[in-house]
């Protein structure tokens, strides 16, 4: 190898991607933009339910019912509604979550010790949040049931029960930030490493210099080399702004080892760039090798496992996603940023990792080299 020649392959592949403005936003701003949107704007917590109360019994029963959604400051009575329409209205206009009908016998049934039956309406255009503000209604609704059951039977009731004592692990206040944010890290190295990689072959052939880099002394795996590395570089620096920002700005916890980290970052990266290299065998122009790039990132981000549970998946699209590495790097990063686990834990992941990385990789160098003779 003539590291003189590599050397500068590598630096007219620096020149030519920052002379371009376009590609200087994308390796600079992009890596920011997508934690900033993950971090911030893509968010599951739920701090405020919006409530359109309809209370058709006016009694203290029924204020004790709004207050006992109100008291935790989660709940906020958007609007007292004065009929069914009106609930209606509001649901379907989206300017409430949930709408709470209170009966107007309420008084009578509860007194008499008859179940009152409260009707609760929650906007299921979001299934997911919707499940979180029926589990926190219910909770609501268990405490004002042992209230007034206390109320109506003052003496002391003793009996058998089961105390549950819940301790949530590696997150405790179930912030998704720190569900989202480690996989971010991923992303840009996979985005970054793929777009640019199959571009930078292709541009050479949409100039007609690739026919003059053939006929040059350079060595086949020197141009290999010399196409991937600075985008390795590239990819490795955005990985570490955005690792800071993780853990400095999100405060996202990072209880594991940095070495095994690095270590699945680099095979996640292979792999990677032999995609990329791929890609760039199979396009004639870089718009192709641009929209195949995102033909390819868009079912690898859903089939991951990153928003959508791999278990929820049907079966044959669960096998599918064996063929992802970013699968396998998204358990790798998520248990060393929050569990803190190593190898012993986290082999497999890495095993599997290898297996394509290599494989990818070298059947992509493997047609790259048929390309060139």
């Amino acid at each position: 190898m003539n590291w003189i020649r590599l050397r500068e392959l590598i630096r007219k592949e620096f020149l030519q991607l920052f002379r371009d403005r376009r590609n200087r936003g994308i390796i600079v701003i992009a890596p920011v933009v997508q934690i900033l949107v993950f971090g911030y704007v893509i968010n599951f917590d739920i701090e405020t339910i919006r409530v359109a109360l309809l209370d058709l019994s006016q009694t203290r029963e029924s204020r004790t019912v709004e207050r006992a959604f109100t008291a935790g400051g989660t709940f906020r009575i958007e609007r007292y509604a004065r009929d069914q329409r009106e609930v209606d209205d509001l649901l379907l206009r989206g300017k409430v979550d949930m709408a709470i009908k209170i009966p107007p016998d309420l008084a009578v049934l509860i007194h008499r010790g008859e179940t009152a039956p409260i009707q609760i309406l929650v906007d299921g255009t979001v299934s997911n949040m919707a499940a979180v503000r029926v589990a926190y209604t219910m909770t609501v609704l268990q405490q004002l049931n042992r209230r007034f059951m206390a109320e109506l039977y003052p003496f002391r009731l003793s009996y058998g029960n089961i105390d549950n004592r819940l301790r949530t692990w590696y997150n405790p206040n179930l912030y998704s930030r720190r569900f989202f944010v480690p996989g971010i890290v991923a992303f840009v190295v996979m985005l970054i490493s793929l777009l640019f990689t199959s571009m930078a072959v292709i541009r050479e052939k949409e100039r007609g210099t690739m026919e003059q880099l053939i006929v040059t002394p350079i060595k086949p795996y020197e141009l290999i080399l010399g196409k991937t590395v600075p985008f390795v570089i590239i990819s490795l620096i955005q990985m570490s702004v955005v690792l800071l920002l993780a853990v400095f700005w999100f405060e996202v916890p990072f209880a594991g080892s940095r070495l095994l980290f690095l270590l699945g970052i680099s095979l996640f990266l292979i792999c990677s760039l032999g995609i990329g290299l791929f890609i760039s065998t199979i396009s004639r122009t870089q718009q192709q090798a641009m929209m195949t790039t995102f033909f390819f990132v868009q079912p690898a981000f859903l089939l991951s496992g990153f928003v959508f549970p791999i278990a929820n998946m049907p079966t044959l699209v669960q096998w599918l996603t064996y063929l992802n590495p970013f699968r396998y790097i998204l358990v790798i990063i998520r248990g060393i940023f929050l569990k803190g686990v190593g190898m012993e834990v986290l082999w497999p992941q890495y095993l599997a990792l290898t297996v394509l990385s290599t494989a990818v990789f070298a059947g992509a160098v493997r047609r790259f080299h048929k390309r060139l003779d």
